[in-house]
């Protein structure tokens, strides 16, 4: 038998024996890891909440924003490169949507941070580059310190590879942050996705361990889904302490204990136009609610000209600035015919027109933009324009965003959006609206048990002073 190692080779004493166990207790806490350091610039235009935020994400090293549109994720993300650069002496790389990066410099440029736009790789004396999620393949990791994701929501669009090369390229780099307005607090997948993305825990392992997948769920319309994941039992309260371990959420100041002065959206206004197509589907006397992908395709496709007609209407009968949101190539190409001063942006222009052309738009060069939320609805800062028109389809997060890029902090205006549609899409409007409701309910219990979280306090009191044995 080996000999009992006495507790002062080691180090501990009888005085320090309880602060020892102590200690031992608090390293065996599962927390989030802090691998950053504390912030040693702090640009005065910030916020007092956005300062937190930056103090903490900084502090984390590696983290993730959920803030919504308006409340400054770019000075934000700015500040937390910024910090990082000096600490390192190395390049920080931040991604963005398409069309984005002249904003992000933009905004660089006001908050005194020096951003280079880089579309093929680095040059001599770079240190805080932007690119787009789709030229990363242009840059080594190895050459950064430091990466953020602006607008991360994105990356679910990608495809496996694209998405899967991304998250590689951040696991190699010590210090990592995401950005985004929209993490879907109902897509639990989606925090899976940035929680690997941070190297807290694989999207794989994180639904093994809160979660348990439904073979039957019912939905309101009494149809039922396969392949759903739910909590499993006792589960969520530790799923929600462990997701505000690596991530902050919040839709106004006062979600993190600030004042919301200055922080107010305007009036919005949604306005439902329904117009009925020319021609009727084939054996209907008249129009029934599309049912299925299919007969909602084939509804879009007869009532093209009548759809392009209202939001041209729409957008001729005045002369202020309007984002008009189209789905089909055929309905941008009808919808620049037919609206005066009308600049289409489509799938096909040049990453050089895009940005041009965001840019003549946002400066009053431009009045009418005419866009797919795929294309501008990710990222960019349209607040000085207060009227849309939207062509609704299943994804909301598509109208969300495509919404919020006029409606956000900052706006003065009130907002108008037409949402312009047939009697067949009836169900695709009912859709969305559910999905909004239910969004903002989870948007809500997100925020709300992230805060509660993070207001509980570890108490280790004892109520009894620890005794050592004597025999010690």
């Amino acid at each position: 038998m080996n000999p009992r190692i006495p507790l002062a080779d080691i180090g501990v004493t009888r005085a320090s024996y309880p602060m020892a166990y102590e200690n031992f207790l608090a390293a065996k806490t599962h927390e989030g890891a802090m691998h950053g350091f504390e912030p040693s610039w702090m640009p005065s235009q910030l916020f007092p909440f956005q300062q937190s935020l930056v103090e903490w994400a900084v502090r984390k090293g590696r983290a993730a924003v959920f803030a919504d549109c308006g409340l400054g994720k770019t000075p934000v993300q700015l500040t937390w490169a910024e910090n990082v650069a000096r600490k390192t002496n190395g390049r920080i790389l931040i991604l963005t949507p398409l069309a984005v990066a002249f904003q992000t410099v933009r905004e660089g440029a006001k908050f005194g941070v020096e951003v280079t736009h880089r579309r093929e790789g680095l040059e001599d004396g770079d240190r805080i580059v932007v690119t787009n999620y789709e030229r990363l393949h242009y840059f080594n990791p190895e050459d950064f310190a430091g990466v953020v994701c602006d607008e991360s929501s994105i990356l679910k669009g990608f495809d496996g590879v694209t998405r899967a090369k991304i998250t590689d390229f951040m696991r190699k780099r010590p210090y990592r942050l995401l950005c985004t307005a929209t993490a879907a607090p109902n897509d639990h997948i989606e925090l899976g996705t940035s929680s690997e993305a941070l190297g807290e825990m694989g999207a794989t392992d994180m639904l093994n361990m809160f979660f348990k997948k439904s073979e039957r769920v019912f939905t309101r319309s009494d149809e039922y889904r396969s392949g759903l994941y739910r909590f499993r039992g006792h589960s969520e309260q530790p799923f929600w302490r462990w997701v505000c371990s690596w991530s902050r959420a919040l839709r106004k100041p006062s979600d993190m204990g600030f004042e919301d002065a200055g922080f107010a959206l305007p009036k919005l206004t949604v306005n439902q136009h329904v117009v009925a197509p020319a021609t009727k589907r084939e054996g209907y006397l008249f129009d029934l609610p599309a049912v299925g992908l299919a007969e909602q395709r084939s509804d879009l496709r007869r009532s093209i000209g009548e759809r392009c007609e209202m939001a041209a209407q729409l957008a001729n009968a005045h002369g202020k600035a309007v984002v008009v949101w189209c789905n089909l190539n055929e309905e941008g190409d009808r919808l620049a015919k037919l609206i005066n001063g009308a600049v289409q942006v489509a799938g096909k222009d040049s990453e050089e027109h895009k940005e041009e052309t965001f840019a003549a738009f946002i400066k009053g060069d431009v009045r009418v933009l005419v866009t797919k939320p795929s294309i501008a609805g990710f990222g960019l800062n349209l607040q000085h324009c207060a009227r849309e028109t939207f062509f609704p389809s299943h994804s909301y997060e598509q109208y969300s965003q495509a919404v919020r890029r006029c409606w956000r902090f900052g706006q003065k205006n009130p907002v108008t959006v037409d949402v312009i549609t047939t009697p067949g899409q009836a169900d695709v409007v009912g859709s969305l609206k559910r999905k909004s409701e239910q969004a903002d309910r989870m948007f809500e219990q997100l925020v709300g048990l992230m805060w509660k979280e993070l207001k509980m306090q570890k108490n280790n009191n004892y109520t009894k002073e620890s005794v050592v044995p004597s025999w010690l």
